[in-house]
């Protein structure tokens, strides 16, 4: 290791006397970033009030099928999402709080309850059987990442903000991959 540091310094030395040829060293041309305004408009504000509200949802059953859940291939899956939404609520939220009052006031407005049915899902879950918790489990997870889906989608197409296009792209290919894990695991 020491020796690299040797070459590192004799490297600056010899780069930095004279600049190669005993000139002086012509300063590099540089372009300055491009500036995006990424504030978000109220279409990203509700889309991320929206999103809070069913991620929260989501982390809820996602919750009670670490509790219930016994094959080991769906557990490994629901605590996967609880992992992403976990990380995409606390961005979702610090980007709300960012858009300021008027955005998540506006956001907070909007009814929410047309957008999922997890209360009945939730509901389901908590009073299967035993032997049903699994397939309950996933059709209720199934169906609501169904949405998170289609709002996300919607979002690609809707949004202004590229940071919220970019996590709502995210989050279409990733609710759209975990429906077709979630086939594949489902009982026949």
């Amino acid at each position: 290791m020491r020796r690299g540091v040797v070459m590192v310094v004799v490297l600056v030395g010899v780069l930095g006397v004279g600049g190669c040829g005993g000139g002086a060293v012509a300063p590099v041309a540089s372009r300055p970033a491009p500036v995006v305004d990424d504030t978000a408009s109220g279409i990203d504000a509700l889309f991320l009030a929206m999103m809070v509200a069913h991620t929260g949802q989501t982390l809820e059953i996602v919750g009670v099928g670490l509790d219930r859940a016994t094959d080991p291939r769906v557990r490994t899956l629901i605590a996967a999402i609880r992992a992403t939404e976990t990380d995409e609520l606390a961005t979702m939220r610090r980007w709300l709080r960012e858009a300021g009052p008027s955005a998540v006031a506006a956001a907070t407005r909007h009814d929410h309850s047309g957008h999922s049915d997890a209360a009945a899902g939730l509901t389901r879950l908590r009073a299967a059987r035993a032997a049903d918790v699994d397939r309950v489990l996933l059709d209720v997870l199934t169906r609501h990442q169904r949405t998170a889906a289609a709002l996300a989608h919607a979002q690609v197409t809707a949004g202004t903000s590229e940071r919220v296009r970019d996590l709502a792209t995210r989050i279409d290919r990733s609710r759209t991959a975990e429906i077709a894990l979630m086939a594949d695991l489902s009982p026949a």
